[in-house]
């Protein structure tokens, strides 16, 4: 697996895949500056080799070229972010893009403006890749929130790099830690799934089968499984097309010996608000009426004891509705707990939208090994798909 750390970049204009999708306020400044920061130590390593960058990202889903989904917007923040000034093109292929990198000396930062604004970048168009590569002289991919999307950016554009082509620092830290849990993995292995739907987690669930001791189920999908093994679930969410399927998982499950935890109590809700009545309830005997929201405290305690003997943690969905404050305590707790088992010297993997969202929202991020900068692409790589924007590097 080649890096950055493999190759020289000195007087080299070093071409960059990054991830700077980052979201915008009203005046279209930057509110969460973490994927620009996570691309840092890629470019600082090729600056400090006296080479050059240019940057390539898209943002948002724009319709054709949209001032709003305008890179110029983030040029202030990643300056700051970097140090040092960051040259803008207006336009991310033809005479203004040859001319910016053409233009750029070693030492300089030149940002693209957004892939998106042109339909070739999404149909992974050769002719398109082929002129984003001809701005530079060595391909780095360093977007994993991307790696699962065969975009000209990002895979397509490799092949015109076939002795020049490496992984960017982040994206090789988020290939070593998945491979840490799923095939170089310190046993006992816990898998935390949680989230509302078991249809979004069965390919992942299947995969890793194999390569855990324990299952932690939670969220939503708590239900699927609960009302299938005959309980009561009053108004909770649940699946009825998946409950044969729910059976099946816990079947598997047995017949390769990882032992699943569900919920035995829950936080239960007259209405689906922050303000509805609560009352705890056996996860089995919901009352009509009543939704589960949360995690009960004797499931936290039934938790607590798998995590803390685990070596190995993926967590990957939060344990109840953690945007309302009043069941955000199910999520907290596992976060804490996970946290703690980090310290002692457990290995733990945060990843997909919400729970990396539950982890920064509570202050828990610095306490994981390694939180996790793509969700979609996270989810396809525990679903044991080899990921084209890895697959074109590796090749």
């Amino acid at each position: 697996m080649k890096t950055i750390n493999d190759f020289d970049c000195k007087e080299k204009k070093a071409l960059i895949r990054v991830d700077f999708n980052v979201p915008l306020d009203e005046q279209f400044k930057v509110t969460d500056t973490n994927r620009i920061e996570a691309a840092k130590p890629t470019i600082d390593k090729i600056l400090a080799d006296g080479g050059s960058v240019i940057l390539m990202s898209h943002l948002g889903r724009p319709k054709g070229k949209e001032d709003k989904y305008s890179l110029r917007h983030i040029v202030e923040t990643t300056s700051e972010i970097l140090g040092r000034k960051v040259h803008f093109a207006s336009d991310c292929r033809g005479e203004v893009a040859q001319k910016a990198a053409s233009n750029l000396q070693p030492g300089e930062v030149l940002l693209l403006e957004n892939l998106r604004f042109y339909a070739e970048e999404e149909a992974g168009d050769v002719a398109f890749a082929k002129e984003l590569a001809s701005l530079g002289d060595i391909y780095v991919n360093d977007a994993f929130g991307t790696a699962h999307r065969a975009h000209a950016s990002t895979t397509i554009i490799a092949q015109f790099f076939p002795e020049h082509k490496c992984f960017g620092l982040l994206l090789a830290k988020e290939i070593e830690s998945l491979n840490r849990v799923l095939n170089n993995s310190v046993k006992p292995v816990t898998a935390v799934l949680g989230g509302s739907k078991v249809s979004s987690k069965i390919t992942v669930i299947e995969n890793i089968l194999d390569k855990i001791d324990h299952m932690i189920i939670g969220g939503g999908m708590t239900f699927t499984f609960i009302k299938a093994l005959g309980g009561k679930i009053g108004n909770s969410i649940c699946e009825d097309d998946k409950m044969e399927l729910a059976l099946e998982i816990l079947h598997k499950a047995k017949e390769k010996h990882v032992h699943i935890h569900i919920p035995v109590d829950v936080i239960a809700a007259d209405s689906f608000s922050n303000d509805a009545n609560t009352q705890i309830v056996d996860v089995r005997e919901i009352p009509d009426g009543w939704q589960g929201l949360d995690a009960g405290p004797k499931s936290l305690e039934n938790f607590k004891e798998v995590i803390m003997n685990s070596k190995t943690i993926l967590w990957n969905g939060p344990l109840g509705v953690f945007e309302m404050e009043n069941f955000a305590n199910g999520t907290i707790t596992l976060g804490e707990q996970i946290a703690e088992a980090t310290r002692l010297g457990a290995f733990s993997l945060v990843g997909g939208g919400d729970s990396v969202a539950a982890v920064k929202q509570f202050g828990l991020e610095d306490k994981m090994s390694y939180v996790s900068t793509g969700g979609g692409a996270m989810l396809e790589m525990l679903e044991g798909r080899v990921l084209p924007g890895i697959a074109a590097i590796i090749d």
